[in-house]
């Protein structure tokens, strides 16, 4: 495995291998005012959401910590954050600012849109002029953030895709590189073996709070059976009966050889390297949203029926080892591993093949995604609005 690349090192000395501006809205209110900006200064980037109105308690600061570490994250150059509300806009500008890179903050109320639109504007021009004149520098591999999370998941993910990210895994914790995985609920079943593999009882205990956490809400809505939601119907249809099944083929992604040292709630950030668990939902855009949050800066995304999401932070490198998914989806679909199954690639190769992507996506190679132009940005909710 090569030892660098090019990317980005901010000013607190984390490494990016994206440049974004962002014009990033505080609340569902801003978003229209967040698209005029981005539709009015060519080479800056809108992230509407749903969320920020009348949250509370840990939600809210789920939805702060998650704009925070959006705006905060090593791949964004610089951020202009707009919300209805000045005072919670500043909140999210302080955040981002302790990274060091340039961000601004602008209120509706008392302006309206268009004095809003205006200013912003003038500031992301500005904002986009400084990143064009930034330069990537060669930087070590273990400096690299490297997330993972697989979606319509099918019998060939188990097999092969899965394995391969793993090995992948394998090789980069020998790198020194910082890697995470989370889906808690999709580990049901399978949550023995990350027990098993965590560095110490402290960890091992909270991983078990957290995985205990998941399970008790669906125990509490009485929800007997999970089939169509997991497995969903997609893995029913690939071949996956039982979330199990499911659980012991999702495993296969953390590899063999390193322990969790550390487990963390929804976008919280790692302090040092090594492979760490994130209790997340399984839906695909809202973990990959939250290691986005948490400072991730590529994302390995093994697929077996097919999935086709992106995000417009973390560039998301797709693998499948499906035959038919390769053939009928091939746009999105960056790595075939599909030779794994046939005999005429065996595992270390594939890892061999996936790490050689994710160098070339490292310096500067759009993923399918990102030329697809996929950017899903989805919020994670944890309670009903007040």
């Amino acid at each position: 495995m090569q030892k660098t690349f090019y990317g980005y090192r901010r000013d607190n000395g984390r490494v990016g291998i994206r440049n974004h501006v962002v014009i990033l809205p505080l609340d569902d209110l801003s978003n229209a005012a967040c698209l005029s900006v981005a539709n009015n200064v060519k080479g800056t980037m809108a992230l509407p959401h749903h969320y920020g109105r009348l949250q509370f308690g840990e939600d809210l600061e789920l939805h702060f910590r998650t704009l925070i570490g959006a705006g905060s994250n090593p791949n964004v150059a610089a951020v202009v954050v707009i919300g209805i509300e000045p005072i919670w806009a500043q909140r999210i500008v302080d955040g981002i600012a302790k990274t060091g890179k340039p961000v601004a903050g602008f209120g509706i109320e008392k302006h309206g849109d268009l004095e809003t639109i205006m200013l912003a504007s003038r500031k992301a021009k500005e904002f986009v002029q400084y990143a064009t004149e930034l330069q990537r520098t060669e930087c070590k591999v273990n400096e690299l953030w490297v997330s993972c999370k697989c979606g319509e998941s099918d019998t060939t993910s188990g097999l092969a895709s899965n394995p391969t990210v793993g090995n992948a895994f394998d090789k980069l914790w020998e790198a020194g590189a910082t890697t995470i995985f989370g889906e808690t609920t999709e580990i049901t079943g399978g949550e023995h073996l990350v027990m098993a593999r965590c560095a110490n009882d402290e960890v091992r205990a909270k991983f078990k709070f957290f995985f205990d956490r998941y399970a008790k809400v669906v125990d509490d809505h009485k929800v007997d059976d999970l089939c169509d939601s997991q497995p969903t119907k997609g893995n029913i249809e690939g071949g996956l009966t039982t979330i199990e099944e499911k659980a012991l083929g999702n495993v296969q992604k953390i590899g063999r050889k390193a322990p969790v040292i550390g487990c963390l709630d929804k976008a919280e950030s790692p302090t040092g390297p090594g492979l760490w668990f994130m209790d997340s939902s399984s839906a695909a855009a809202e973990m990959v949203t939250l290691v986005a949050a948490a400072g991730f800066v590529v994302h390995f995304f093994p697929t077996g029926q097919g999935n086709i999401i992106g995000n417009p932070i973390l560039p998301v490198i797709k693998l499948s080892a499906n035959p038919r998914t390769v053939r009928t989806m091939s746009e999105h679909i960056d790595v075939d591993v599909s030779g794994i199954l046939r005999r005429e690639l065996n595992l270390d190769q594939a890892g061999d093949k996936l790490l050689d992507m994710m160098f070339r996506t490292c310096n500067g190679r759009n993923t399918s995604a990102e030329t697809l132009g996929h950017r899903e940005f989805v919020m994670t909710k944890l309670y009903e609005s007040a």
